[in-house]
């Protein structure tokens, strides 16, 4: 099987230009407070020069409608990802794709899940890892990107006991938080594409 990786919380082209040529499916840009914040025009300049089968996602959490689109008007993201109740409150265009946080043990995870979907713990972006038998109950519904606590150490085995549509890593591939490691980012999607063999 296939599966399809994103790399988040990249902010700049270089580290960009690093996980596409890896072979990442998916770059994530956060515009929620967080060491890895970037501005619209930030994440814009960032992504220019990027592969079209290579999307582009902003990363939101409880965003206004306002701040949404200041990065739907700056970045102009393929896909937006925020929990899956603020999608309530914003206006979306049909040209931009909904990935709505399915978060662990929420009233969300447990009711009719979405076609695609991240899937991780009460905090994003710190390396929680969730609980992957429980993951992979979830998985047989929908698509799920499995996020939270990834490393290349033991993504091969997140992969083999959930069976995720795809994976996403942000902290497990920096140097230093918020300061991605071209390395790190090179072996994490080597260990994602030895799975799919094994």
């Amino acid at each position: 099987m296939s599966v399809y990786v994103k790399i988040c919380g990249l902010q700049n082209a270089a580290s960009v230009v690093t996980a596409v040529n890896a072979g990442a499916n998916a770059v994530g840009f956060v515009f929620a407070e967080s060491v890895r914040q970037v501005t619209p025009a930030a994440a814009n300049a960032a992504a220019q020069n990027i592969p079209a089968e290579v999307q582009r996602v902003a990363v939101m959490r409880h965003p206004s409608n306002d701040e949404w689109q200041s990065v739907l008007t700056g970045f102009a993201p393929d896909i937006l990802q925020t929990d899956a109740e603020d999608f309530e409150k914003l206006d979306v265009p049909d040209s931009v794709v909904c990935w709505p946080v399915i978060r662990e043990g929420s009233a969300a995870a447990s009711g009719a899940l979405p076609p695609v979907y991240i899937y991780e713990g009460a905090n994003s972006g710190v390396g929680q890892r969730v609980d992957w038998s429980r993951a992979a109950e979830v998985a047989h519904n929908g698509q799920m990107i499995l996020a939270g606590g990834l490393t290349v150490d033991n993504v091969a085995t997140a992969i083999r006991m959930v069976r995720p549509f795809g994976v996403d890593v942000s902290s497990a591939v920096e140097s230093t938080p918020g300061h991605k490691d071209d390395e790190l980012i090179q072996q994490f999607i080597g260990a994602v594409r030895a799975a799919e063999n094994s």
